[in-house]
């Protein structure tokens, strides 16, 4: 194996990334590692605010600096570590190794282009090929992402497709290089369940296809616990808990973790009993975490809680949480 190479497609460690502000340093991610193994679904969940998509686009540098500033960390990717890449580095992997798709496609698409443009950009730059070949290519994207009548739509513009149909443009974008590793940023939060379905099974039948790793960030549980075969907890910035999607949902270690899977609702429970909700307010990343992020609104939380921050330590095979009191207890194992 080459100097600096991973048997991982990529291998992030010791993250951190930090935003300058008039009112002083938001510390939005704070050492965060993680692996991605060949042909993987990893993930990434937590609330709104916990890091999850900032630590994405930290990877590929497409977070403004300023305000943000990486500041530590590595992100091994094909034996080279992106943190060190140049501008130019950079360019020339997003979009061709790595590809992303945002979470709002009207808003990441271009209005005035149309789509056989926008999906051909990234095959003459990357790819080399001339105007008739990227066309071609267009065509087979748009015919792989379920887009009928490919070759008439390439003229069309962002305004002319629905939101299933825009959100299918962005995955044949973010496809069009055969990229090893696919960063999937809530592709489908904006979506009607019918299309998310669709998405989903898209998305299914496209790594299969290609053998690709894939990054999907989502609040959604019940989406996770369909397509993931790992899942990472993040919380304040921070990965609370990690583990293989079976063994997170049926024992899981962190009380973050526990409480988000208490507010998914379920046919199955009693219609009488009130939706579970977490009480409080996730913490203001104003400082570096001298303290477990979640023992405000954590009902196990003791006195070492809030004065130390946990460290991710080993709970079972392939299963690790950053928790103090799962530590202690052994953890809870009636979930």
């Amino acid at each position: 194996m080459p100097d600096g190479a991973t048997p991982f497609v990529l291998d992030v460690k010791d993250l951190k990334t930090v935003f300058k502000t008039r009112r002083g340093e938001v510390h939005a991610v704070n050492n965060v590692s993680f692996h991605l193994e060949p042909g993987e679904l990893l993930g990434v969940v937590g609330e709104s605010g916990s890091g999850k998509s900032v630590t994405m686009m930290s990877l590929i540098g497409l977070l403004p600096m300023p305000p943000a500033e990486v500041r530590n960390g590595t992100v091994m990717f094909e034996g080279q570590d992106l943190l060190t890449a140049t501008d130019e580095q950079l360019r020339a992997i997003r979009g061709a190794r790595i590809g992303m798709i945002f979470q709002d496609p009207m808003t990441s698409l271009n209005p005035v282009f149309n789509v056989g443009y926008q999906i051909m950009e990234p095959l003459r730059k990357h790819m080399g090929l001339n105007k008739a070949q990227a066309r071609d290519r267009a065509v087979e994207l748009l015919d792989l992402v379920g887009i009928p009548d490919s070759r008439r739509r390439l003229e069309d513009y962002p305004h002319q497709f629905s939101g299933g149909m825009r959100q299918r443009v962005m995955i044949a974008i973010a496809l069009a290089c055969d990229p090893k590793v696919l960063i999937a940023d809530e592709p489908t939060t904006a979506l009607d369940v019918t299309i998310q379905a669709q998405i989903l099974e898209l998305i299914k039948d496209l790594r299969q296809k290609l053998g690709m790793a894939i990054v999907w960030i989502t609040h959604d549980l019940g989406v996770i616990a369909g397509i993931a075969d790992r899942v990472m907890v993040m919380y304040g910035g921070q990965v609370v808990e990690q583990a293989p999607v079976r063994e997170l949902f049926a024992n899981p270690q962190h009380p973050y973790t526990r409480m988000l899977l208490e507010t998914v609702p379920s046919v199955t429970r009693d219609r009488v009993k009130r939706l579970q909700v977490i009480e409080g307010q996730p913490p203001i990343l104003a400082r570096p975490p001298d303290s477990c992020p979640f023992n405000a609104r954590c009902p196990h939380a003791f006195d070492r809680c809030r004065s130390e921050n946990p460290l991710r330590t080993p709970v079972g095979p392939k299963h690790d949480a950053a928790c103090f009191w799962s530590a202690a207890t052994g953890g809870p194992r009636d979930v």
